[in-house]
């Protein structure tokens, strides 16, 4: 099998510096439909049969824009949502991304995973709801052909997929963020996750 970690195109929230992480969220811009459009003929001959999707409006409509043109149904799960970040929650304080930051550097490069603002959420309250449910996916699919796409989030694939792929780095993965639209692709080895691409790059090169 094969899993694709799709983060959503450019965002409303994206152009303005918003918080937007708790449903509905932001709406995809133009651009960021585009960025949709452009992915789905990248992904044409994946073979791609399912989407998961996160609950925020911004994924729901790259998903479906995905959907549309690769035929897929798609199914929507909390496990994909994005981190919740609590008082700074629709707002534009730069406050916020300052404390957004240094709760990056906390969780990622000093294992802090407890860590949160006010009212937010937590490196292991993401990691309940998204570990276990990319785990249960594998070994659902483990020995098949299924090639299964998750539209998701920057923040949150950046936060957890290098502690869960076997070949990924948090201070190389800090060095090359998801941008909007961005894919990584992930097949099961054994009992690892292995990465074959990370927004275009191989896992490790600069």
């Amino acid at each position: 099998m094969r899993l694709y970690f799709v983060r959503h195109g450019e965002s409303e929230a994206n152009t303005t510096g918003l918080f937007s992480n708790r449903p509905p969220g932001a709406a995809l811009t133009a651009a960021g439909r585009e960025q949709a459009e452009s992915l789905a003929v990248r992904l044409h001959d994946a073979g791609i049969t399912q989407i998961y999707s996160s609950p925020l409006l911004r994924a729901r409509q790259t998903a479906e824009i995905l959907s549309a043109a690769l035929n897929a149904p798609v199914e929507v799960t909390d496990a994909l949502r994005e981190y919740d970040m609590g008082i700074y929650e629709g707002t534009k304080d730069p406050v916020g991304w300052e404390a957004n930051r240094t709760l990056f550097m906390a969780w990622t490069i000093q294992k802090q995973w407890n860590q949160r603002v006010p009212e937010g959420e937590s490196m292991n309250d993401m990691r309940r709801r998204f570990e276990p449910f990319v785990n249960d996916l594998v070994d659902a699919h483990r020995d098949s052909d299924s090639q299964v796409a998750l539209v998701g989030h920057g923040g949150l694939y950046l936060a957890l997929l290098p502690m869960m792929l076997s070949n990924v780095r948090y201070r190389w993965a800090l060095a090359h963020p998801f941008g909007n639209a961005d894919v990584a692709v992930v097949e099961p080895d054994g009992s690892e996750l292995v990465c074959l691409s990370w927004c275009g790059l191989e896992p490790g090169a600069e």
